[in-house]
């Protein structure tokens, strides 16, 4: 009998361990894991932060190619489960026949189809793109609307392509959360949500107005190139002495990049003539 009780006690205490030393799962849309209930850092650490975004990279822009506000939309509707590299690839001859939604409606849903045959759920897509520009015509002149609702009304748009348009085309400083984004918010605890929205809304509290046009840029490209989800290049991070993060590499030293982005702040914030 002791022994019978001596081996549950053990089988237990192993599943217990088993269950705690697992490979920690990378927080995801679809899997945001435990959510915090604030953010970790101070309004202050939060400026830190996006001063030395601003300081790495004073203009960030998004990665994939348009020449006007229709080729950035109908981009943005591609590139869901797509990389921009593959959407830029697809749409360069599409946008030099059919740079307008006329011109794309004359096209056909099969030529577009056969244009962007490469990138994921091109059928579908397709599909969306001729609807789109259908109901631009019908409902807009053919001009894209820099409205949050009424693109969002029109088909294979949701919140995070209308935010994207606002913001690279218009000028607004809305925040698209992508799965980067969403990650990294997550991640290092700056705008803990369990959704999208949860992340995107937390955002628009916590990042200083003075940043809010590029934040999301910022943040996007710190997550697909830095705070990646397999594994955080923490060596390469301009923030690493201010991320609160519990995945951030230990490191006897802080790394140089950080050292010189932080310099960077510093003689900006000391005023003008102080050099680069």
């Amino acid at each position: 009998m002791a022994d019978s009780k001596t081996k549950t006690a053990r089988g237990s205490a192993l599943k217990r361990v088993n269950k705690t030393s697992g490979p920690k799962k990378t927080p995801s849309v679809d899997n945001p894991g435990r959510v915090l209930k604030r953010s970790r850092y101070t309004k202050a650490e939060t400026r830190a932060i996006f001063q030395r975004f601003h300081a790495d990279n004073p203009e960030p822009e998004g990665e994939l190619d348009y020449v006007n506000a229709f080729t950035l939309l109908v981009a943005v509707v591609l590139s869901a489960q797509a990389t921009d590299v593959g959407v830029n690839r697809a749409t360069r001859h599409l946008f030099e026949i059919a740079d307008t939604p006329e011109k794309m409606l004359a096209l056909g849903e099969e030529r577009v189809r056969e244009e962007i045959k490469t990138i994921g759920l091109y059928r579908n897509k397709a599909k969306n793109v001729i609807l789109l520009c259908q109901q631009l015509i019908k409902e807009h002149g053919g001009a894209v609307p820099e409205n949050r609702e009424a693109l969002e009304k029109l088909p294979g748009v949701g919140r995070k392509t209308a935010n994207v348009v606002l913001n690279i085309y218009f000028g607004h400083p809305t925040i698209a959360v992508d799965t980067h984004l969403f990650r990294l918010a997550n991640r290092i605890g700056m705008a803990p949500g369990k959704t999208p929205l949860d992340v995107e809304k937390a955002l628009e509290k916590v990042v200083p107005q003075e940043f809010g046009q590029h934040a999301h840029h910022w943040l996007i490209l710190h997550g697909r190139y830095i705070c990646k989800a397999r594994k955080p290049e923490c060596r390469r991070c301009v923030i690493y002495d201010l991320c609160k993060s519990p995945d951030r590499e230990a490191a006897d030293t802080i790394p140089e990049i950080a050292l010189r982005t932080a310099a960077r702040v510093a003689r900006a914030e000391s005023g003008p003539g102080n050099g680069p």
